[in-house]
C-alpha cells in the first residue's frame, strides 16, 4: 500500500519513515517537507541511511490523492487548510491536535485561531475506540501526554473507584516533545543537569483532550489538574496520575482490574514488580503501568511510561492505520521495534 507522509523532516515524521520501512504491507511513495524540499531524507534522518534514497519533495495535492493513506506530521494549525485541498476519500491519520477536539470554545481557549472540526480520537485502548477507528476514514492522533495519562486513569474512571474532582497529574517529558524548531530554552546548555516546569496552572494544551477522553468513560464532566516538566532527556514520558480512592481497595484488586481493562491490548502492559522507567519503552509502542497506594491517605498513583515519539506519536499513528486498513492493529509494530 502506497503511503505519504506530509512534515516528514520533523522527530515525529522520521519515526514514522522508519516504521513505515519496516512495515510489511507499506511502500513510501513520497516524504513531503516543504522546508526540506529535494534534499536528501537521510541528512536529516542519518538513522535512516540505507533504507531510504529518496530526497524530501514539495506539498503536492494530486500526488497525494492517488496515494491510498496520507500521514500528516505539521505543527498543530497546518494541518487544516492542507486536508481542504485532498481528495475527501484519501485515508489521513493526523498527528497534530487540528482535529482532537469537540469543543470549538476550548480549541480557541487552548490553540487559537479557527476551529477546523472533530475526527474520530484515535487512542485504540480506550473501550470502544478500536470499532470506531477501524469504521472510519479520518483520525486524529492523540497527544504524547494525552495518551499516558488517558491509559492510566480510564480503568479508574470505568469502575468508578476515584474522586473525579481530584484528579491531577505530575509528568515529565524529554525535549523532542516540542518539536524540532530552534528554542534557546531548548538547547543542550539550557537542558543538560536541571529540571524545569512548564505551562502550569491549567494552561498545558493536552488537558482539554484528556478531559474529553476520559468523560467519554464516565459520561459525566472531569476536571484535570495537569503539571508538566521537562527533563533532561531527548524521549520518553513519565507521569504520575494521582487521585482519591472513594473505598479501601487492595493494589491486587485494582491490578486485576486493569488487567481484565487491558486484556485485548497488546502494548499496554501493566508492571508490579519493579519501577517503570522511560529507557525501558524507547523506540516500542508500549505503555508501562505501574498502580500504587498510600495507605495513609487512600491517595492512588498510576505511573504511566511511553516513549513519546512512538506511542505517543508516530507508533500509535501506525497502530491507527493499521486498524482502519483492516490489518491486525500490532502489524509493522512488534518485530520493527
Amino acid at each position: 500500500m502506497d503511503v505519504v507522509v506530509v512534515g516528514a523532516s520533523g522527530y515525529a515524521g522520521g519515526e514514522l519513515l522508519r516504521l513505515i520501512h519496516a512495515h510489511p504491507k507499506l511502500k513510501l511513495k513520497s516524504a513531503v517537507a516543504h522546508s526540506k524540499a529535494n534534499s536528501a531524507i537521510t541528512l536529516e534522518h542519518p538513522f535512516l541511511l540505507g533504507k531510504y534514497d529518496q530526497d524530501f519533495q514539495e506539498f503536492d495535492a494530486a500526488k497525494i490523492a492517488e496515494t491510498d493513506f496520507a500521514f500528516l506530521a505539521l505543527p498543530h494549525g497546518e494541518s487544516a487548510g492542507l486536508v481542504a485541498q485532498l481528495n475527501p476519500n484519501t485515508k489521513i491519520v493526523d498527528l497534530g491536535a487540528d482535529f482532537r477536539l469537540e469543543d470549538s470554545k476550548q480549541w480557541t481557549k487552548y490553540y487559537g485561531g479557527e476551529f477546523a472540526g472533530t475526527w474520530t480520537y484515535g487512542l485504540p485502548e480506550i473501550e470502544n475506540n478500536v470499532e470506531v477507528i477501524s469504521k472510519s476514514k479520518r483520525v486524529a492522533n492523540p497527544g504524547c501526554y494525552a495518551t499516558a495519562i488517558s491509559l492510566a486513569f480510564a480503568p479508574l474512571i470505568k469502575h468508578s473507584l476515584i474522586d473525579l474532582k481530584y484528579m491531577t497529574v505530575v509528568a515529565a517529558s524529554g525535549t523532542t516533545g516540542a518539536g524540532k524548531k530552534p528554542v534557546q530554552s531548548l538547547s543542550a546548555s539550557e537542558v543538560i543537569g536541571s529540571l524545569v516546569n512548564y505551562k502550569m496552572n491549567g494552561t498545558h494544551q493536552h488537558i482539554p483532550e484528556i478531559e474529553q477522553s476520559l468523560s467519554s468513560i464516565s459520561e459525566q464532566a472531569i476536571k484535570l489538574s495537569f503539571n508538566p516538566i521537562l527533563a533532561p532527556m531527548p524521549r520518553g514520558i513519565l507521569a504520575n496520575c494521582i487521585s482519591v480512592l472513594k473505598t479501601k481497595n487492595s493494589i491486587k484488586d485494582i491490578s486485576e482490574m486493569f488487567h481484565d481493562y487491558y486484556k485485548d491490548s497488546a502494548f499496554v502492559k501493566i508492571v508490579q514488580d519493579q519501577n517503570p522507567q522511560t529507557s525501558a519503552v524507547l523506540n516500542t509502542n508500549s505503555c508501562l503501568l505501574q498502580i500504587t497506594i498510600d495507605e495513609d491517605t487512600n491517595q492512588i498513583t498510576v505511573i504511566s511510561v511511553i516513549d513519546n515519539l512512538i506511542k505517543g506519536a508516530s507508533g500509535q499513528a501506525i497502530q491507527n492505520m493499521n486498524l482502519m486498513c483492516g490489518f491486525d492493529q500490532t502489524l509493522g509494530l512488534v518485530d520493527a521495534l
